[in-house]
């Protein structure tokens, strides 16, 4: 809700979502800030909705960044009264942070009620120190990650410190939450499920937007692994859109996985030339088997799907923050 106050008060969730603050590494808790070195009450993600939505239109619209080799989305949610619910997933790279904050002042966010890490690699949350120093923020979910796998990285360390300078709100996100909830609109987080996973991309928040009679999913960089134990779990993938895992490399987007989901268009979020080869060979086969058209940033610069609860519409070569950097 594009005018609402943002939230004051410690961050709740960050001995959970965030990192176990006892680290046994020499030398890292200097680099956390003290405030967080608390042990905090709460290890269970409640059920219950975090957010509601009332008053909603109807109508969405998600926007793929272009961000180069990372990822970003911002879902807005329209309102009756004029002002939107604005959701970020991600928020790319250290290199385009400036630019992606300005690009989403430019697309009218005030406020953002909703922010997801989907998981600490510099490519998904480099930017997101700089957001929440720029936007009061309603609730910001991150993973929770084993000892072993708590990252001691500088972008980390930075977000850390803009959560307690700007007093965020942290929760952990975890299968079976329900983000947002009101009239034919419902955000559910469907992985991760347990924190012993031994890769990174495997904690990631991964969610599903219901909007009427359309659906999105978010993937963040999660394995196939992770699309199995989805699968395992019974939780419903069907959608209309789904932003591949991990930038459309061959470890993600399993066949089995796509066939349940079943969507209509996937959106690959990659960088021009990368280092990784993102897109995979083998990904894109897939689509093109399964009859599944791909969306890329890469070559189509910002997505954007525009729902009004029963149709998708697209437009691509929007705005990229990643040319608005270099």
């Amino acid at each position: 809700m594009s005018r609402r106050k943002k939230k004051r008060g410690l961050p709740l969730g960050i001995a959970l979502a965030v990192l176990v603050i006892g680290l046994v590494y020499a030398g890292v808790r200097d680099l956390l800030p003290e405030a967080l070195t608390q042990v905090l009450q709460d290890s269970t993600a409640s059920q219950e909705p975090s957010d509601s939505l009332e008053g909603f239109s109807g109508e969405a619209q998600v926007y793929y960044i272009d961000v180069g080799q990372g990822d970003s989305e911002l879902i807005r949610l329209s309102q009756d009264s004029g002002e939107s619910f604005d959701i970020l997933i991600d928020a790319g790279t250290r290199s385009t942070k400036q630019e992606l904050s300005d690009y989403l002042r430019q697309l009218g966010v005030e406020n953002l009620d909703v922010v997801i890490g989907t998981h600490p690699h510099e490519d998904h949350i480099g930017g997101m120190a700089q957001v929440l120093e720029d936007f009061p923020v309603g609730v910001l979910y991150l993973p929770e990650t084993s000892d072993d796998m708590t990252p001691t990285t500088k972008t980390y360390e930075d977000l850390l410190d803009a959560v307690e300078e700007n007093q965020v709100t942290v929760k952990a996100g975890q299968a079976g939450q329900t983000l947002l909830e009101g009239d034919g609109v419902e955000m559910t987080v469907l992985s991760p499920s347990h924190t012993d996973y031994t890769d990174l991309n495997d904690y990631s928040i991964v969610t599903k937007l219901t909007v009427g009679e359309t659906s999105f999913l978010f993937q963040g960089d999660a394995e196939a692994g992770v699309e199995e134990e989805i699968l395992d779990s019974g939780a419903d993938v069907a959608c209309d859109v789904i932003k591949l895992g991990h930038h459309g490399s061959s470890t993600s987007s399993s066949r089995a996985y796509l066939k349940a989901a079943s969507p209509s268009a996937a959106v690959i979020s990659c960088g021009v030339g990368n280092d990784y080869g993102h897109p995979h060979e083998e990904t894109l086969e897939s689509l093109e088997d399964l009859g599944i058209p791909a969306y890329r940033t890469d070559t189509q610069k910002t997505l954007m799907a525009q729902t009004d609860g029963k149709q998708i519409t697209w437009t691509t070569g929007l705005y990229s923050v990643v040319d608005a950097a270099s």
